[in-house]
């Protein structure tokens, strides 16, 4: 696997009665990131808050907790295979900010694992004098020795880009370099990089990510570097895939043109020019294995139905692009989905759900078809493939369940076989607890799935403080995981947790997702608010005992939740959060999500945003459950205005709130152990005295 590290890439006129034009916000200096009058405002309401959480006497034991947890020596390293060995990025009480680790293969499946340090971050932030948080690497094949390492100042998305010398242990002086952006790259060789990012001139998207890709050769000024690609400044954004053999031998180059969140074009780029790739818009490039390109499908194309996996012949779409035909790998079922697919040496991996639960299939090439082996992974779990090499078949998985600690295995593709090698010490007492899946009938008749890990013994006539969490979008699946925070701080206390999975996410393809697009988001809303009711139908639990959180597309959830449905819930944990949807557009990366929720600025996309969007909806003289709005001042993803401007708005209006900015962390607020310790203890202390007392 070439990329090491790398955090995820994972956010007009109003109807009369909710009408706030842009110019009559009375909070739009609250989205001056860096504004003197706005950063006085996140300190005095940050004051507040600590003080109602702080001195909560749960907050002490909760921080001191969560700390042990995410420092804890006993965790399970995350394994990647480069250069023959296997890397890790480790983290702890010591080291906040990080080690680059490696080891053999061997020595990482020994129970005292012999780590030697490649990159010390906090030995780096130290020399320079920065605030650098670690976003991956980049090395090049088949070596994997010379590496582009990627820094960020604060966890921001914008990164700096050096060349690194993964033998020496050292950036190579005068190598590679590449100033703080949102950009993309890719080795085309060992002198030369596919780079994209600002070059000035308005090169920049709409969405601020780069459509401008340009050839870089070691040893010439970057302002030498020569375009190859220039897509448009209303695309999302464009990038290279540099695709190399097994041995490192350049094969293809293909340009990923973003022309919406959702919708691709390809190209090839060859000595004649640029070829478009017979792709439909909605496909995805997921690896290439033997001179095939795999791709998904995310909606009925060809003959093929949404959701598909298929294979293109390079050879093919080299030769005559326009005659290639794809050959089909596997068609997902209406209960099936897609998570992942990965390649190692010979072989095809395809992570797949089912029901909501993981499986892992290997796939093997032959004559116009592909074979299919499932590797015995635990059943009623999360599965996902943590690394793999195109050096070998050799394959890195993890399980988890939401009471079944995670363990890590080791697997080779060839021969169809895995075998256990690392597992994490409980973290919590599982044993009062017990997982359930149920379904519930949303307002459309469709049938919604969740999880409800509860205590085994419910009290007749008692109610269980219970927290319940969502996201819904962007395809993305929330399927059982281990959460060692949730586990000690809520679980062991009594509480339940439920995970909702509803429409807008992945759990069931594409066609899960595209139920809740744009004019349809409500679904995803009425999903939840059917979930939420369900439990207490159940008699779990009751509205004065239930919380909610979401977190970045999950804010959009939870503060619509909390603005239509205030009779549901009595505590909502809004992180990261898209609010204000009537603006998001104007605020850095929202440009590329209106294939998800539409565009405010089109009058039609606004009817239905503004009949949803918390920030214009509420409304005085109703009685909303006090939220806990919280957010990141390097947030460079979702902009902190919206929570910032909610939490203002609630102010203005005399209703019960807490914000707090945490001003390090970026989008994920995870890059630093300690921190996010104190970011779970304040939640849950919030959640304890909203749910509980």
């Amino acid at each position: 696997m070439r990329r090491l590290f790398v955090a995820p890439l994972l956010t007009g006129l109003l109807t009369a009665s909710t009408a706030m034009a842009a110019e009559e916000d009375p909070f739009l200096w609250l989205e001056e990131v860096q504004g003197q009058r706005a950063l006085e405002w996140v300190r005095a309401q940050n004051a507040k808050t600590e003080a109602a959480l702080e001195k909560d006497p749960r907050f002490a034991s909760f921080q001191a907790e969560a700390l042990r947890i995410f420092t804890a020596t006993d965790r399970i390293p995350t394994p990647v295979f480069r250069a023959g060995g296997v890397d890790t990025f480790w983290q702890d009480q010591a080291n906040p900010r990080g080690r680059w680790l490696r080891t053999t293969l061997e020595g990482y499946a020994s129970p005292s694992i012999p780590w030697e340090t490649v990159l010390d971050v906090d030995a780096l932030s130290k020399a320079e004098g920065a605030n650098w948080v670690f976003k991956g690497s980049d090395c090049l094949p088949p070596a994997d020795l010379r590496c582009m390492v990627f820094l960020s100042n604060g966890g921001k998305d914008a990164v700096e880009a050096r060349e690194f010398d993964a033998t020496t242990k050292q950036f190579l002086e005068g190598g590679f370099r590449l100033a703080e952006g949102k950009q993309s790259l890719d080795w085309l060789d060992a002198d030369t990089l596919l780079v994209g990012r600002d070059w000035g001139g308005d090169t920049l998207t709409e969405s601020g990510y780069p459509f401008v890709l340009k050839r870089w050769k070691r040893g010439t000024p970057l302002e030498q570097a020569v375009e190859v690609y220039r897509g448009e400044r209303t695309d999302v954004s464009s990038r290279p895939i540099v695709i190399h053999d097994v041995d490192g031998q350049l094969q293809a180059v293909l340009i990923n043109r973003a022309v919406t969140f959702f919708e691709s074009e390809y190209f090839l780029l060859g000595d004649a020019g640029l070829v478009r790739l017979p792709f439909p818009r909605k496909a995805s490039i997921q690896t290439h294995l033997n001179g095939q390109i795999v791709f998904t499908l995310e909606e009925d194309w060809g003959g093929f139905k949404q959701g598909a996996l298929l294979s293109y012949a390079l050879a093919d779409l080299k030769a005559e692009a326009s005659k290639a035909k794809p050959t089909l790998i596997f068609q997902p079922g209406p209960r099936q989905a897609i998570e992942a697919v990965v390649a190692t040496r010979s072989r095809l991996l395809v992570n797949l759900y089912e029901d909501v639960k993981g499986a892992l299939d290997v796939y093997t090439p032959g004559k116009g078809r592909w074979s299919r082996k499932r590797l015995a992974m635990p059943k009623n779990a999360s599965v996902s493939v943590i690394g793999t090499s195109r050096g070998h078949d050799k394959l890195f998985a993890r399980s988890e369940g939401f009471l079944a600690p995670t363990s890590l295995w080791l697997g080779d593709a060839s021969t169809n076989t895995v075998k256990q090698v690392k597992s994490l010490p409980a973290r919590f007492d599982a044993s009062k607890h017990r997982v359930e899946q149920f379904w519930v009938k949303s307002k459309d008749g469709t049938k919604v799935p969740y999880f409800l890990v509860r205590p085994a013994k419910l009290k007749p006539g008692a109610v269980t403080p219970t927290v319940v969490y969502g996201y819904g979008g962007f395809q993305v699946s929330k399927p059982p995981v281990y959460l060692p925070e949730m586990g000690k701080l809520w679980l062991e206390r009594g509480g339940a947790y439920v995970v909702a999975n509803i429409r807008g996410g992945g759990e069931f393809g594409p066609r899960w997702h595209q139920a809740a697009l744009r004019e349809n988001r409500q679904r995803s809303f009425d999903d939840f608010a059917a979930v939420l009711e369900d439990l207490a139908r159940r008699k779990v639990t009751s509205p004065a005992h239930i919380g909610i959180y979401g977190r970045s597309n999950g804010g959009v959830l939870t503060s619509v939740a909390m603005t239509q449905h205030p009779e549901l819930l009595n505590a909502a944990v809004i992180e990261s959060p898209l609010i204000d949807m009537m603006r998001y557009t104007k605020l850095p990366a929202g440009a590329s999500w209106a294939g998800e929720y539409g565009d405010p600025a089109v009058p039609g996309d606004a009817a239905f945003i503004s009949k949803y969007s918390a920030y214009q909806n509420l409304k005085a003289g109703v009685r909303y459950p006090k939220p806990y709005i919280t957010t990141n001042t390097k947030d460079d993803r979702v902009h902190p205005g919206h929570a910032r401007k909610f939490a203002a708005k609630l102010e203005a209006m005399g209703l019960p709130y807490l914000y707090y900015e945490n001003t390090d962390g970026g989008h994920s607020n995870d890059s630093d152990p300690v921190l996010n310790a104190r970011r779970w203890a304040l939640h849950h202390v919030y959640l304890s005295q909203q749910l509980m007392d």
